[in-house]
C-alpha cells in the first residue's frame, strides 16, 4: 500500500510540475533586444524625427492602401520596423 501511495505522490509532482511548464507555452515571450548600438531613446528620437517630417501620414495613407513611391515605401517600413523594436523592447513601459 505504501508503494502504490508513493509512485501516485510522484507521479502527481510530475502532473504539477509539467503543467508549470507548459502554463508559459502561449504567454508572454518577454521584451527583445534591441539591435547593437540602439537604445529607446535613439529610436525614439528617430520615430520624432520621421513624425515631424511626417511620416505618419505616409503610414496611415499605406494602412489605407493607397499607391505609395518606392521612397514613400520605404519611410512606411523604416517607421514600422522602428516602431516594432521600440514596441519590442518595452520601451514604451
Amino acid at each position: 500500500m505504501l508503494k502504490i501511495v508513493s509512485v501516485i505522490a510522484v507521479v502527481a509532482a510530475s502532473v504539477a510540475l509539467a503543467g508549470c511548464e507548459s502554463s508559459n507555452a502561449g504567454g508572454d515571450p518577454g521584451a527583445r533586444p534591441l539591435p547593437l548600438g540602439a537604445s529607446c531613446q535613439t529610436i525614439r528620437a528617430d520615430l520624432n524625427r520621421m513624425d515631424s517630417s511626417g511620416a505618419q501620414s505616409t503610414v496611415e495613407a499605406s494602412t489605407q492602401g493607397k499607391r505609395m513611391t518606392p521612397a514613400q515605401q520605404a519611410v512606411v517600413e523604416r517607421y514600422n520596423g522602428l516602431l516594432n523594436q521600440y514596441l519590442g523592447a518595452r520601451c514604451h513601459t
